[in-house]
């Protein structure tokens, strides 16, 4: 049995989300388990989640931080540990009309260096 969609393609930050993601070199989009991924070969953003045991974010990013900034992005309240993927190390960031779509695509930026092929990442740095 398949897992019901939980998004709306007409989520206005869905579609921001998109335009970032999908504008770096290779990405593609999957659904999987109900929620649109992106993947440059593995997955580095899941457009909503929630935490384990407590509550859905429909509208958040999860991604794969840089470990230096992990515990900084931790304290901000704005950041959540994920079910599932919280112990790989993932975070998820809420977003709403006050979101700062530069952090998300400094975000989504690391997170794609987590898992892109060298031969993607050289693309995303040539000028």
């Amino acid at each position: 049995m398949p897992h019901p969609i939980m998004f709306d393609d007409a989520d206005p930050f869905l579609v921001r989300v998109r335009e970032i993601a999908l504008a770096l070199p290779d990405t593609t989009e999957v659904v999987a388990h109900g929620r649109p991924t992106f993947r440059c070969g593995k997955m580095f953003g899941n457009y909503g989640g929630g935490e384990k045991g407590g509550e859905r974010h429909d509208q958040s990013l999860l991604f794969i931080p840089d470990t230096a900034e992990r515990e900084a992005l931790m304290a901000d309240p704005r950041f959540f540990l994920p079910a599932y993927l919280g112990p790989y190390g993932w975070l998820g960031i809420l977003l709403d009309d006050d979101t700062d779509w530069v952090e998300v695509s400094e975000l989504l930026d690391a997170s794609y260096r987590h898992v892109a092929p060298k031969r993607s990442i050289a693309k995303l740095d040539t000028p």
